[in-house]
């Protein structure tokens, strides 16, 4: 089950490597995300946070993060 704290991390947390470093995960695009669910999302907390991304971006859920995002991001 989808938590409100795991929604709230991909808008929070950045990729930590990669293509992609320190783009907040909410914003990566979607074919990126195809291609890890292609190949295999990393272990740990980041794939974890990777595949709920690509099934949200899947399945054109991605507004559904807009009112978590901070009014004043670094």
């Amino acid at each position: 089950m989808i938590s409100p704290q795991d929604l709230q991390l991909l808008v929070d947390t950045k990729m930590p490597f990669g293509k992609h470093k320190d783009r907040v995960i909410a914003d990566l695009p979607g074919n990126y995300l195809n291609w890890f669910a292609r190949e295999g999302f990393p272990t740990g907390r980041i794939g974890e946070l990777l595949a709920l991304m690509h099934e949200i971006d899947h399945n054109g859920l991605s507004d559904l993060l807009k009112p978590l995002r901070r009014h004043h991001q670094p």
